[in-house]
């Protein structure tokens, strides 16, 4: 039986471990940052999101929160990838993931309290994944 040069290197599982952590690192640090860049924007789309709900008082609290949750869980899984990588260890990634799980968790429940159900319901797919990644990091 053939086996590719990956394969030699690096197990399937520990192959996911480091794409799901880069994954989540780049969703996440893309969305912290643009929250960063374009705060006024950001401000003005969470107000108009949060207008006629009770969380519309802290709106710009949680849109701050959201920002460092979403860097801190972004830097966290691209170190996790790197340990991954170069040492074997998955424990960084892990806790990264499962900050990710309680962003969605979060987000998703923002969305329900806004009466955004189309987008709470995109949220959806991207916690199934991380709960997957979840899973991945905790057999390997």
């Amino acid at each position: 039986m053939e086996t590719s040069f990956l394969s030699n290197v690096f197990s399937t599982i520990t192959i996911i471990q480091i794409f799901s952590s880069i994954f989540f690192a780049v969703l996440f640090l893309q969305s912290g940052s643009d929250k960063i860049i374009d705060r006024i924007g950001n401000i003005e789309y969470i107000s108009r999101q949060f207008a006629g709900s009770p969380m519309k008082k802290f709106s710009i609290e949680l849109l701050t929160f959201l920002t460092v949750m979403e860097m801190l869980c972004g830097l966290t899984c691209l170190a996790g990838a790197a340990a991954i990588l170069f040492y074997r260890v998955t424990v960084i990634s892990f806790y990264g993931v499962m900050l990710a799980a309680i962003i969605f968790l979060c987000l998703f429940a923002a969305q329900r309290i806004a009466k955004d159900y189309a987008g709470a319901v995109s949220i959806v797919s991207y916690f199934i994944l991380s709960i997957l990644a979840l899973f991945f990091m905790a057999v390997g």
